[in-house]
Protein backbone atom coordinates (compact mmCIF):
# COMPACT_ATOMS: atom_id res chain seq x y z
CA UNK A 1 0.00 0.00 0.00
CA UNK A 2 1.35 3.47 -1.04
CA UNK A 3 2.22 5.94 1.63
CA UNK A 4 -0.02 8.54 1.85
CA UNK A 5 -0.06 12.21 3.21
CA UNK A 6 -2.22 11.70 5.73
CA UNK A 7 0.34 8.55 7.52
CA UNK A 8 3.09 10.71 6.81
CA UNK A 9 1.23 13.83 8.99
CA UNK A 10 0.43 11.35 11.67
CA UNK A 11 4.37 10.03 11.89
CA UNK A 12 5.66 13.80 11.97
CA UNK A 13 2.76 14.91 14.49
CA UNK A 14 1.43 17.69 12.77
CA UNK A 15 -1.54 17.80 10.43
CA UNK A 16 -1.31 21.13 8.72
CA UNK A 17 -4.40 23.75 8.38
CA UNK A 18 -3.56 24.82 5.14
CA UNK A 19 -3.14 21.97 2.78
CA UNK A 20 -1.38 23.59 0.03
CA UNK A 21 1.92 24.40 2.36
CA UNK A 22 2.22 20.47 2.47
CA UNK A 23 1.64 20.45 -1.19
CA UNK A 24 4.55 22.62 -2.32
CA UNK A 25 6.64 21.46 0.08
CA UNK A 26 6.43 18.19 -1.41
CA UNK A 27 6.66 19.51 -4.88
CA UNK A 28 10.03 19.66 -7.48
CA UNK A 29 11.14 22.22 -9.57
CA UNK A 30 10.85 19.74 -12.45
CA UNK A 31 7.41 18.83 -11.95
CA UNK A 32 5.46 20.21 -14.68
CA UNK A 33 1.65 20.95 -15.76
CA UNK A 34 0.56 22.29 -12.32
CA UNK A 35 -1.41 24.90 -11.74
CA UNK A 36 -0.21 28.73 -10.56
CA UNK A 37 -1.72 28.27 -7.13
CA UNK A 38 0.78 25.24 -7.03
CA UNK A 39 4.46 26.19 -6.60
CA UNK A 40 7.29 24.35 -6.29
CA UNK A 41 9.23 24.03 -3.12
CA UNK A 42 12.57 26.17 -3.58
CA UNK A 43 10.99 29.41 -1.48
CA UNK A 44 9.86 27.08 1.54
CA UNK A 45 13.59 25.68 1.26
CA UNK A 46 15.20 28.64 1.47
CA UNK A 47 12.72 30.14 4.56
CA UNK A 48 13.39 25.81 5.98
CA UNK A 49 17.18 26.28 5.71
CA UNK A 50 17.19 29.67 8.32
CA UNK A 51 15.11 28.04 10.29
CA UNK A 52 16.93 24.42 10.61
CA UNK A 53 20.29 26.95 11.50
CA UNK A 54 18.46 28.70 14.14
CA UNK A 55 17.24 26.10 15.43
CA UNK A 56 20.16 24.03 15.46
CA UNK A 57 22.73 26.78 16.91
CA UNK A 58 20.14 27.92 19.13
CA UNK A 59 20.43 24.36 20.68
CA UNK A 60 23.93 24.66 20.75
CA UNK A 61 24.70 27.64 22.14
CA UNK A 62 22.56 26.54 24.99
CA UNK A 63 24.25 23.24 25.48
CA UNK A 64 25.46 22.25 29.22
CA UNK A 65 28.52 22.74 29.41
CA UNK A 66 29.18 25.63 27.19
CA UNK A 67 31.06 25.21 23.86
CA UNK A 68 33.44 27.23 22.25
CA UNK A 69 32.61 28.46 18.97
CA UNK A 70 34.84 26.32 16.61
CA UNK A 71 33.05 23.48 18.34
CA UNK A 72 30.00 24.73 17.39
CA UNK A 73 30.18 25.74 13.67
CA UNK A 74 32.01 22.27 13.10
CA UNK A 75 29.00 20.16 15.14
CA UNK A 76 26.66 22.61 13.00
CA UNK A 77 28.23 21.94 9.56
CA UNK A 78 28.20 18.16 10.09
CA UNK A 79 24.59 18.02 11.09
CA UNK A 80 22.60 20.47 8.45
CA UNK A 81 24.93 19.11 5.81
CA UNK A 82 23.40 17.39 2.40
CA UNK A 83 23.85 14.06 3.06
CA UNK A 84 23.00 14.35 7.16
CA UNK A 85 19.49 16.21 5.71
CA UNK A 86 19.03 13.68 3.20
CA UNK A 87 19.46 11.00 5.90
CA UNK A 88 16.75 12.86 8.18
CA UNK A 89 14.75 12.60 4.90
CA UNK A 90 14.82 8.99 4.69
CA UNK A 91 14.10 8.57 7.75
CA UNK A 92 10.44 9.94 7.59
CA UNK A 93 10.17 8.24 4.13
CA UNK A 94 9.80 12.03 2.39
CA UNK A 95 10.78 10.92 -0.69
CA UNK A 96 7.66 8.62 -1.42
CA UNK A 97 5.50 11.43 -1.08
CA UNK A 98 7.52 14.07 -4.12
CA UNK A 99 6.33 15.16 -6.93
CA UNK A 100 8.40 15.02 -9.24
CA UNK A 101 8.91 15.67 -13.06
CA UNK A 102 9.67 12.40 -15.01
CA UNK A 103 13.34 12.82 -15.80
CA UNK A 104 13.87 13.18 -12.38
CA UNK A 105 11.90 9.81 -11.67
CA UNK A 106 13.89 8.23 -14.96
CA UNK A 107 17.28 8.79 -12.69
CA UNK A 108 15.89 7.78 -9.50
CA UNK A 109 15.55 11.35 -8.10
CA UNK A 110 13.90 9.97 -4.98
CA UNK A 111 16.83 9.12 -4.43
CA UNK A 112 19.61 11.98 -4.54
CA UNK A 113 20.63 13.56 -1.72
CA UNK A 114 20.18 16.87 -2.92
CA UNK A 115 16.34 16.49 -3.30
CA UNK A 116 15.95 14.89 -0.41
CA UNK A 117 17.55 17.57 1.71
CA UNK A 118 15.72 20.36 -0.29
CA UNK A 119 12.58 18.78 0.22
CA UNK A 120 13.53 18.26 4.35
CA UNK A 121 13.93 21.89 4.26
CA UNK A 122 11.02 23.12 2.04
CA UNK A 123 9.29 21.06 4.89
CA UNK A 124 10.55 22.21 7.80
CA UNK A 125 10.21 25.79 6.25
CA UNK A 126 6.16 25.12 5.56
CA UNK A 127 6.03 23.34 9.43
CA UNK A 128 7.22 26.81 10.55
CA UNK A 129 4.72 28.85 8.36
CA UNK A 130 1.65 26.47 9.46
CA UNK A 131 2.56 25.53 12.79
CA UNK A 132 5.05 28.30 14.32
CA UNK A 133 8.83 28.06 15.16
CA UNK A 134 8.35 26.54 18.45
CA UNK A 135 6.98 23.25 16.98
CA UNK A 136 9.49 23.43 13.63
CA UNK A 137 12.16 23.74 15.67
CA UNK A 138 11.10 20.83 18.42
CA UNK A 139 10.91 18.46 15.31
CA UNK A 140 14.37 19.73 13.20
CA UNK A 141 15.82 18.91 16.50
CA UNK A 142 14.09 15.61 17.03
CA UNK A 143 15.72 14.74 13.33
CA UNK A 144 19.04 15.76 13.37
CA UNK A 145 19.60 15.30 17.52
CA UNK A 146 21.17 12.07 17.17
CA UNK A 147 23.33 13.65 14.55
CA UNK A 148 24.39 16.68 16.94
CA UNK A 149 24.95 14.22 20.30
CA UNK A 150 27.39 12.17 17.32
CA UNK A 151 29.52 15.46 16.44
CA UNK A 152 29.75 16.60 19.87
CA UNK A 153 31.02 13.20 21.15
CA UNK A 154 34.09 13.47 18.31
CA UNK A 155 32.47 11.04 16.13
CA UNK A 156 32.36 10.99 11.98
CA UNK A 157 33.82 15.05 11.99
CA UNK A 158 35.49 14.82 9.20
CA UNK A 159 34.65 17.78 7.52
CA UNK A 160 38.11 18.13 5.35
CA UNK A 161 36.62 15.27 3.39
CA UNK A 162 33.23 16.96 3.40
CA UNK A 163 34.93 20.33 1.74
CA UNK A 164 36.87 18.12 -0.67
CA UNK A 165 33.41 16.83 -2.12
CA UNK A 166 31.59 19.62 -1.76
CA UNK A 167 34.60 21.52 -3.84
CA UNK A 168 34.66 18.70 -6.22
CA UNK A 169 30.68 19.01 -6.96
CA UNK A 170 31.44 22.54 -7.58
CA UNK A 171 34.09 21.77 -10.29
CA UNK A 172 36.91 23.90 -7.82
CA UNK A 173 40.49 23.34 -6.80
CA UNK A 174 41.54 21.32 -3.97
CA UNK A 175 41.31 23.02 -0.70
CA UNK A 176 44.70 23.84 0.38
CA UNK A 177 45.24 24.64 4.64
CA UNK A 178 47.70 26.65 6.18
CA UNK A 179 48.73 27.04 9.92
CA UNK A 180 48.20 31.07 10.50
CA UNK A 181 49.49 31.40 14.09
CA UNK A 182 50.29 29.34 17.48
CA UNK A 183 49.33 31.12 20.51
CA UNK A 184 49.04 29.96 24.33
CA UNK A 185 51.41 27.93 26.90
CA UNK A 186 53.30 25.17 24.75
CA UNK A 187 51.09 22.50 26.75
CA UNK A 188 47.79 23.92 25.67
CA UNK A 189 48.44 25.81 22.58
CA UNK A 190 45.89 27.39 20.49
CA UNK A 191 46.19 27.23 16.64
CA UNK A 192 44.12 29.13 14.10
CA UNK A 193 44.04 27.75 10.66
CA UNK A 194 43.06 28.85 7.29
CA UNK A 195 41.55 26.87 4.12
CA UNK A 196 41.49 28.73 0.36
CA UNK A 197 40.62 27.29 -2.74
CA UNK A 198 41.55 28.71 -6.30
CA UNK A 199 43.10 31.43 -4.54
CA UNK A 200 40.24 32.32 -2.15
CA UNK A 201 39.91 32.09 1.56
CA UNK A 202 37.28 29.97 2.30
CA UNK A 203 37.06 29.46 6.42
CA UNK A 204 39.30 30.19 9.62
CA UNK A 205 39.32 27.69 12.51
CA UNK A 206 40.79 27.41 16.18
CA UNK A 207 41.87 24.34 17.91
CA UNK A 208 44.06 22.81 20.20
CA UNK A 209 46.04 21.10 17.59
CA UNK A 210 46.65 21.71 13.58
CA UNK A 211 44.12 18.82 13.25
CA UNK A 212 41.44 20.21 15.04
CA UNK A 213 42.29 23.61 13.69
CA UNK A 214 42.29 22.81 10.11
CA UNK A 215 38.90 20.55 10.70
CA UNK A 216 37.16 23.90 12.56
CA UNK A 217 38.29 25.87 9.14
CA UNK A 218 36.84 23.13 6.92
CA UNK A 219 33.48 23.64 9.01
CA UNK A 220 33.37 27.05 8.43
CA UNK A 221 33.68 26.63 4.66
CA UNK A 222 31.30 23.71 4.33
CA UNK A 223 29.27 26.69 6.22
CA UNK A 224 30.26 29.69 3.38
CA UNK A 225 29.98 27.44 0.47
CA UNK A 226 26.21 25.78 1.55
CA UNK A 227 23.45 25.88 -1.02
Amino acid sequence: MAYTKEQFEADIGHRFLDRQLLRSALTHSSYAGRPEDWPHNERLEYLGDAVVELAVSDWLYNHIPPLPEGQMTQARAQSVCEAALAGCARQIRLGELLYLGRGEELTHGREKNSILSDAFEALVGALYQDAGFDFAKDFVLRAVGPLLITALNGENQDCKTQLQERLKQLQRGDPEYVILSSEGPSHRPVFTAAVEADGQRLGLGQGGSKKEAEQAAAAEALECLKG
